[in-house]
């Protein structure tokens, strides 16, 4: 048998390994990413064939130009300034990624701007944050749909990173939830300053699980001290 980690794509192959994967102990976590042994699924050939087919199919369907609808949802055309920030933070690191310093100072720029006047609001609790990753996770596949219908190939690499981010983000708030500190301890929280992914260890990884930069693309997040 064979099994994928949900976050990274890392297969671990029974065949391979003196210890199936069905006999690793709980704690056992994914060598690249260091998702827990239950972000991993199960594959076999027979569902690799199908994926492959459906998703050549699928490919074969998008049509060239799509219109987009008119009737779309008022909500959805107006953006807070918090998300404003997030929306040029994001346009900033996909110019860094494209070798555009120009236009990734000034989304930086715009960024900054938004953040500084964005509204205060009450912290979230862990368990409040831990079940608002679990919805971004259920609302996923109707997002890619969406991609997949306005042929828009560009969203759907970004929610292909993004859907890996929120995965390992929901990982690590539910170890925190069981774990407490305990998780932290003698470790350094680091974040691909590309992808956004977040790696809890020692050191950043050589390579980062989702977008394959290398490690000095990480930037290490100070933690408060404690007053």
């Amino acid at each position: 048998m064979k099994y994928k980690c949900s976050i990274c794509g890392y297969v671990y192959d029974d065949a391979q390994h003196d210890v199936a994967f069905a006999d690793l102990p709980d704690s056992w976590e994914c060598p690249l990413c260091g998702a827990p042994k239950a972000a991993f699924e199960p594959i076999e050939e027979a569902s690799l064939q199908e994926a492959a087919a459906e998703i050549t199919t699928d490919a074969a369907n998008i049509p060239t130009t799509t219109a987009f609808k008119e009737d779309v949802d008022e909500s959805m055309q107006k953006l807070s300034i918090g998300q404003m920030a997030a929306l040029c933070s994001n346009l900033a690191r996909g110019c860094e990624k494209q070798y555009m310093p120009h236009e990734m100072a000034l989304f930086n720029e715009l960024a900054e701007w938004f953040t500084s006047h964005t509204p205060k609001v009450d912290d979230d609790t862990v368990a409040d944050i831990a079940a608002r990753l679990k919805q971004d996770i259920a609302d996923y596949p109707m997002t890619n749909r969406t991609c997949v219908e306005q042929a828009d190939r560009g969203a759907q690499r970004v929610l292909a990173w993004g859907e890996k981010v929120t995965r390992m983000l929901s990982s690590l708030m539910d170890r925190y939830q069981r774990e407490g500190d305990a998780l932290l301890q003698e470790k350094e929280i680091w974040v691909c300053s590309v992808c956004g992914f977040v790696f809890i260890g020692p050191a950043a990884p050589e390579l980062c699980p989702v977008c394959k930069v290398p490690a000095w693309k990480f930037n290490k997040i100070e933690r408060r001290k404690q007053s």
